[in-house]
C-alpha cells in the first residue's frame, strides 16, 4: 500500500511538471467570523479555505468527505455518506470543535455526536473555511481546537437542476434544487433523499434533506431540515452489538440582517436549532433499551464592526438558552451569555496586531474569559509570518455529566475543561502556488473522556490532570495550465504528539487516540472541454500504530445541460476502521447524473 501511494504521489509530480507558463487566477476571499472579516492571508491564523469550485472537481460526494482531504481534520465515521460522523481537529475531539452554518452556531449540549447532524448537501455550499487552533475568543465555547464554517451560496441567476445517483449497498440518491432571482431579493430551496442497504448487516439508511434560503433587501432567512434512519451496527457499543438502530432530526431557523452607519457596522442575528435523537439498543425489540432525547437551542447576537483611524474594533454579544427533555438524561438547562471584544491594529503596511477577548457566563458553572492574541508580519505581499496564542475552555455536555446506559455512565462531578495553545506559522502566497507551515502546542487540563480501570467495567466520563499536544501542519497548493486548461495539485502533512500526564486509566474511548502521521494528496486534471478527472490519496497512522491507506477517484463528463461522473471510493479495497472499530467498506462506486434544466 505504502509503494501504492508513492507511485501516485510521482504520478501527481510528473504532471506538475508538465505544466505550461499560464496559471489559474484567484479570487481573494474575506474569511468570515462574525465581526472582523479579513483575506486569508491577512490573518495571522492557519486557515484553509475550501470553494465551491474545488469542491465540485473534488472526489467528495458529501461534506465529511471533503473534510477529511484536509490536513489536520479528522472525521470518524461510522458508515458512508456522512450517516454518523464526529469531527475533530488537530487532536482535539468531537466535543472541541465548533462547527457553522453562515455563522450559526451547531453545536450541542446533549453530545458532540449530534454536531454533523445538520451538514448540507455539497450543492449549496459556496466554499468552507477552516479555523485551526483556539477558536474561543472568536466564536465562544466549543472552538476548543478549531472551527469550521460553512458558507452557503448566493443566489445569482435563476435555475432548476435535478440530480439522480446510483451506487454500490443499493445506493439510491435524488436531488431536486430550484433558485430564483427577482428585484429585492431572492430564494433558493433543495431537497434531497438517499436510501442504501448498507454495506453489511444493519448499515441500511435512510436520509432526508431540505434547505431553504431567501434574501429580502437587508433580510435573510435560512432554514434546514436533516432526517437520518440508520442501522447502527457497534456504533456506539461494542462491536458485538449489532442490532443498534438510531433516527435523529435536525431542524435550524435562522433570521439575520445588517445595518451600516458611517464606520459602525451591526449585523444582528436570532435562530433556532432543534435536535432529536431516539436510539435502541435492540432494533427488533424497542422495549429492552430505548433514549430518546430533545434538545432546542434559542439563541440572540449581535456583531459590530467599528473602523477608525486606529484599526477595527470588533465586539458582540451572544445569548442562548438550551433545554433539553430526555427519559435518560432528565429534564435540563443552560444558558449561556458570551460577550466579545477584539481589536486588529495595523502598524505600518507590514506589522498587524489583534489581542481580544470572549467572557462567558454559565448558568451551572463558573464564569470564564477567553483572552488571545494574534501577530502577523508581511515580509512581502507574497510571504507572511505569523504567531498566536489563546486560552479556551469547554464545559461537559449533559451526556457527560448524567448518561446512564448498561455500558456507559456520566459523571456529574466532572470540571470543566482547559487549554492554552500556540502556534506559529509562515504563509507564501501567489495565484500559482500556496504553501502554509505551522508549529503548534497546546497544553489541556481537565480534559473529558470515557475511561475504564478493567474491560469488563462500564465506560465512565472522568477528567485527566493534563494533556499536551504537539504538532506540525504544512499544505501546499499548486495551480497551473495544461494547453489551456486548469489543473490542481494538493499536498498536505500533519505530525501530532499527545503527552499524558498523571493518568490513571487502562482504558479510554475517544479523546486519546489521534491521527499521529496524516498525509493527502489530490490532483485535478482536464484535458479534452467535456471530460475532467481527480484522483486523492490519504496516509493515516493513528496514536494506538494502527495505519492505513485510501485512494478515490472520479470521472465527469458535460454535455451542454447534462453532466454525468462515475466515482470510486476505496479503490484497492483497504480495511480499516476510523472509532469504534467500526469496519468501513472496501471499494465502491457511485455513478451520478445531472440535469440543468435552465
Amino acid at each position: 500500500m505504502r509503494g501504492r501511494g508513492i507511485f501516485l504521489l510521482f504520478l501527481f509530480m510528473s504532471a506538475m511538471a508538465t505544466a505550461q507558463n499560464d496559471t489559474i487566477k484567484l479570487e481573494e476571499v474575506l474569511i468570515s467570523t462574525n465581526r472582523i472579516s479579513l483575506p486569508s492571508f491577512k490573518t495571522s491564523r492557519t486557515i484553509t479555505l475550501i470553494t465551491a469550485n474545488e469542491i465540485k472537481n473534488s472526489t467528495a460526494t458529501t461534506v465529511t468527505d471533503i473534510l477529511q482531504q484536509v490536513t489536520g481534520i479528522d472525521v470518524r465515521r461510522r458508515g458512508v455518506d456522512g450517516t454518523q460522523s464526529d469531527l475533530y481537529i488537530r487532536g482535539g475531539n468531537f466535543d472541541q470543535t465548533l462547527l457553522l452554518i453562515d455563522g450559526i452556531k451547531m453545536d450541542d449540549a446533549q453530545t458532540g455526536h449530534h454536531t454533523m447532524n445538520a451538514i448540507l448537501s455539497l450543492a449549496n455550499i459556496e466554499r468552507i473555511e477552516i479555523i485551526k487552533g483556539p477558536a474561543a475568543r472568536v466564536f465562544g465555547q466549543n472552538a476548543f481546537a478549531g472551527a469550521i464554517n460553512i458558507v452557503t451560496k448566493k443566489a445569482t441567476k435563476d435555475q432548476l437542476n435535478v440530480a439522480a445517483n446510483y451506487g454500490s449497498y443499493q445506493n439510491l440518491k435524488g436531488a431536486v434544487g430550484y433558485t430564483e432571482v427577482f428585484e429585492d431579493g431572492s430564494v433558493q430551496l433543495h431537497v434531497q433523499k438517499q436510501k442504501s442497504e448498507g454495506y453489511r448487516f444493519n448499515t441500511d439508511f435512510d436520509n432526508t434533506s431540505l434547505f431553504l434560503k431567501t434574501n429580502l433587501k437587508k433580510y435573510q432567512f435560512l432554514a434546514s431540515f436533516n432526517e437520518r434512519k440508520f442501522g447502527a451496527n457497534g456504533f456506539y457499543a461494542s462491536p458485538k452489538f449489532i442490532d443498534q438502530y438510531e433516527e435523529t432530526q435536525t431542524s435550524v431557523l435562522a433570521l439575520s440582517t445588517a445595518y451600516t452607519f458611517k464606520n459602525l457596522e451591526i449585523k444582528p442575528r436570532v435562530y433556532w436549532r432543534r435536535n432529536q435523537d431516539m436510539y435502541l439498543f435492540l432494533r427488533h425489540d424497542p422495549s429492552f433499551f430505548r433514549n430518546f432525547h430533545i434538545s432546542n437551542k434559542l439563541a440572540v447576537e449581535t456583531n459590530m464592526v467599528l473602523s477608525s483611524d486606529l484599526g477595527k474594533t470588533g465586539f458582540g454579544v451572544d445569548v442562548n438558552n438550551v433545554f433539553l427533555a430526555s427519559n435518560n438524561l432528565g429534564r435540563r438547562e443552560r444558558t449561556i451569555v458570551t460577550a466579545f471584544l477584539e481589536h486588529r491594529f495595523e502598524i505600518g503596511e507590514r506589522l498587524d496586531i489583534t489581542p481580544g477577548v470572549a467572557v462567558s457566563y454559565y448558568s451551572d458553572f463558573d464564569t470564564k474569559a477567553f483572552p488571545g492574541l494574534d501577530v502577523g508580519y508581511a515580509v512581502s505581499d507574497k510571504v507572511k509570518l505569523y504567531g498566536n496564542i489563546g486560552y479556551t475552555y469547554r464545559v461537559p455536555t449533559f451526556t457527560d455529566l448524567y448518561y446512564v446506559g448498561p455500558t456507559t455512565l456520566g459523571n456529574p462531578g466532572l470540571k470543566p475543561e482547559s487549554a492554552l495553545s500556540e502556534e506559529i506559522g509562515f504563509k507564501y502566497n501567489t495565484p500559482e502556488f500556496q504553501l502554509n507551515v505551522a508549529v503548534f502546542n497546546r497544553d489541556s487540563d481537565n480534559l473529558i473522556d470515557w475511561a475504564k480501570d478493567n474491560d469488563t467495567d462500564k465506560w465512565q466520563a472522568k477528567n485527566f490532570s493534563n494533556v499536551t499536544t504537539k504538532g506540525f501542519e504544512t499544505s501546499i497548493n499548486y495551480n497551473f495550465n495544461i494547453e489551456k486548461f486548469g489543473q490542481r495539485l494538493q499536498l498536505g502533512y500533519n505530525f501530532i504528539e499527545d503527552t499524558i500526564k498523571d493518568v490513571d486509566v487502562a482504558f479510554t474511548r475517544y479523546s486519546l487516540n489521534s491521527i499521529k502521521h496524516q498525509f493527502n494528496s489530490s490532483l485535478h486534471t482536464k484535458f479534452l472541454s467535456f471530460l475532467d478527472q481527480s484522483i486523492s490519496f490519504r496516509f493515516v497512522e493513528r496514536t494506538n500504530g494502527e495505519t492505513y491507506n485510501l485512494v478515490d477517484a472520479k470521472l465527469r463528463t458535460t454535455f451542454n445541460k447534462l453532466e454525468l461522473s462515475i466515482q470510486a471510493n476505496n479503490i484497492f479495497n483497504t480495511e480499516y476502521t476510523e472509532t469504534n472499530l467500526v469496519q468501513m467498506p472496501k471499494g465502491n462506486f457511485m455513478l451520478g447524473l445531472t440535469y440543468h434544466i435552465f
